[in-house]
């Protein structure tokens, strides 16, 4: 044991020196930059900074914190996987927790909605950093490979006693400046010419609610991308990734409200509102609202899907982008609420992006 705390030190120190160097270089690197050029994970470049005023370890169950999340009032919530980055600001409200184990998960409900898996979350820190107005105040959560999972930053008319109550109610008592990390492996899956195809075919034609999906993927052990490609032509066909900012400024000029999907291992982060602001701006897409950010690397897609899935209230269309790795980077849907056909305005736009 002792070993592995001498070893997490030494790796700790060095990760401390190399992004210190890294910051002399390119003084705005961000830290998720940094972590990726010094091959470490975010979790274990904070944890050095650890000192019990600036960046503060926490500890507690997670569902009871997220639970403490309304009394914050005013935030910004931010998820993001390495192609996408959700932004909202708001209030969290009606936050619901259900299952155990590997399904145990939190549900947010409101102007920030949220999809929470608890069962990859590993470490938390509360962080003040330097900001152009003083400081900017987070609490930042991890999964058990130090990948961030989400962060919640305190807005100005954010509620600072809130806040500072639950820094004070979950400090750890352990603050040390090392992180641990392990790796995260992904659900084991079949290869794709062992699927049994005509099984999947025929649990996709017999879908009636777009969650049944997952477990039709659990079924037959089947990656996601794969069950995309062994419908293709019957419930899903490829795009040109390059239609999607026509896809958004369609939306834009005509409001009509879509959904946006995005996130990780421990959280998906939704949209579920019109879109007024596209702003590409070199590799990234963005959407840039006065309440809502989305920042789309579109270099970082290599292939963009139109999935139909069967629902009790008639088909269900979403465009999906995969990057190379065969990662789900983010969906786009109609809005529609359960029970309701989907709108018809947007299967008109997907329609008319074209087939690759």
């Amino acid at each position: 044991m002792e070993n592995i705390v001498d070893n997490l030190q030494a790796k700790a120190e060095k990760i401390k020196k190399d992004w210190a160097d890294l910051l002399n270089e390119n003084p705005k690197l961000r830290i998720r930059d940094a972590a990726n050029q010094l091959e470490a994970s975010e979790a274990e470049l904070l944890a050095t900074k650890v000192d019990g005023e600036n960046v503060i370890r926490l500890e507690g169950a997670w569902d009871e914190m997220v639970k403490r999340f309304p009394a914050f009032g005013q935030v910004m919530s931010i998820t993001r996987s390495e192609g996408c980055v959700l932004e909202h600001k708001g209030a969290f409200e009606k936050i619901g927790v259900f299952g155990k184990g590997m399904h145990h998960m939190g549900q947010v409900i409101g102007p920030i909605e949220t999809r929470l898996f608890f069962h990859s979350w590993k470490s938390a820190f509360a962080v003040k950093q330097p900001h152009v107005r003083g400081f900017q105040q987070s609490v930042q959560f991890f999964d058990k490979a130090g990948d961030a999972i989400t962060k919640v930053y305190l807005k100005e008319k954010g509620d600072q006693e809130a806040f500072d109550n639950f820094i004070s109610d979950y400090t750890s008592s352990n603050q040390d400046a090392h992180q641990a990390v392990e790796e995260m492996a992904e659900p084991a899956t079949l290869a794709l010419e062992e699927v049994d195809a005509e099984a999947l075919t025929k649990g996709w034609d017999e879908l009636q609610d777009t969650h049944d999906f997952f477990s039709l993927l659990r079924k037959h052990k089947a990656h996601r991308l794969d069950a995309l490609k062994i419908v293709e032509g019957k419930h899903t066909y490829q795009i040109d990734p390059a239609t999607l900012e026509s896809m958004l400024n369609v939306a834009s000029e005509t409001q009509m409200p879509i959904m946006i999907f995005a996130g990780n291992r421990g959280n998906i982060q939704i949209h579920q509102d019109v879109v007024k602001k596209i702003f590409p701006m070199e590799n990234w897409l963005n959407i840039m609202d006065p309440d809502f950010n989305m920042h789309l690397k579109t270099d970082l897609i290599d292939t963009a899907w139109v999935v139909k899935k069967p629902t009790k209230d008639g088909v269900v269309t979403s465009i999906e982008l995969f990057d190379k790795d065969r990662t789900l980077i983010c969906q786009f849907f109609g809005l529609r609420k359960p029970g309701s056909p989907e709108r018809e305005d947007w299967r008109q736009v997907v329609s008319d992006l074209g087939q690759k």
